[in-house]
C-alpha cells in the first residue's frame, strides 16, 4: 500500500519534532512547509539562517533521516 500524502506529512512532522530540539539548542529551528512529488519543503529559521552549516544540517542531517524513515521521500529543499 502506498503512503498517502497525509500519512507522509504526518511521518515527516513526527521526525522533525524529534530533530527540532537539537536545532533549538543552537538557536535555530525548522518549519514544515509541504510535501510535493516526494520533496519535503522546509524553512530553516532562527540561527540556521545564514549559518555556514545550513547545508550540512539539511543534507547530512534532516534529509538523511527522512530518506531512511519515510517511504516516498526523495529529497529535501530549504525555502528561504
Amino acid at each position: 500500500m502506498e503512503n498517502t500524502n497525509l500519512e507522509i506529512e504526518r511521518q515527516v512532522v513526527t521526525i522533525l519534532n524529534k530533530v527540532r530540539p537539537y536545532l533549538q539548542r543552537d538557536g535555530g529551528d525548522v518549519e514544515f512547509v509541504k510535501v510535493e512529488d516526494g520533496i519535503v519543503y522546509l524553512k530553516l529559521v532562527g540561527a540556521c539562517v545564514g549559518c555556514a552549516s545550513i547545508d550540512l544540517t539539511l543534507r547530512d542531517g534532516i534529509e538523511t533521516i527522512l530518506l531512511e524513515e519515510v517511504p516516498g521521500i526523495i529529497g529535501v529543499e530549504n525555502i528561504e
